[in-house]
């Protein structure tokens, strides 16, 4: 895998992104992680918190439309966690606990999209309460997010290899 490393670590963004002084390359890109984090996991945590009877003056069919948000931030960390990983390969793909991060992720989407069929469907009233099934899956939820994030911000003080040459620590 470390000619596959040296190839990626080698392309100018991946370089300028790594070593460049301006605040425009990695601090912004880390900048922009944060702020879709907020939007994803914020949005997942409002709905999820009121799927378990949290702010019950709030109409859980109301809270549809914070999934346009949750999906912004998404994608806003897709591309800034893509130029992450461009910027150390060999730090992410050598970690463990990145694919681990990946997995959490995947599947908080899915547990996202399937609470969202209940808010679609119309299967919460106005204020009643959510039915079981839907609170489960918003406790989940909120487990998911907590490890994901966790681990994602774990893989800064887990690694072996910060790029090829280099090791951590």
């Amino acid at each position: 895998m470390d000619p596959f490393f040296l190839w990626i670590e080698g392309l100018p963004l991946s370089v300028w992104l790594r070593e460049a002084t301006t605040f425009w390359a990695f601090p912004t890109v880390l900048i922009l992680h944060t702020v879709g984090l907020a939007f994803l996991v914020g949005a997942n945590v409002a709905i999820d918190i009121r799927a378990l009877g949290g702010m019950p003056g709030v109409p859980l069919i109301s809270l549809r439309r914070y999934y346009r948000w949750m999906w912004a931030g998404f994608w806003v960390n897709a591309f800034s966690g893509v130029l992450l990983l461009i910027a150390y390969p060999t730090k992410a793909l050598t970690n463990p606990l990145f694919y681990v991060k990946l997995a959490f992720i995947a599947v908080g989407l899915v547990v996202a999209q399937i609470i969202r069929g209940y808010l679609m469907r119309g299967d919460v009233g106005a204020n009643i309460a959510a039915p079981p099934r839907l609170r489960l899956l918003a406790a989940a939820s909120l487990l998911i997010w907590v490890v994901s994030i966790t681990t994602g911000r774990l893989l800064a003080y887990t690694c072996s290899r910060l790029t090829v040459d280099t090791t951590c620590g």
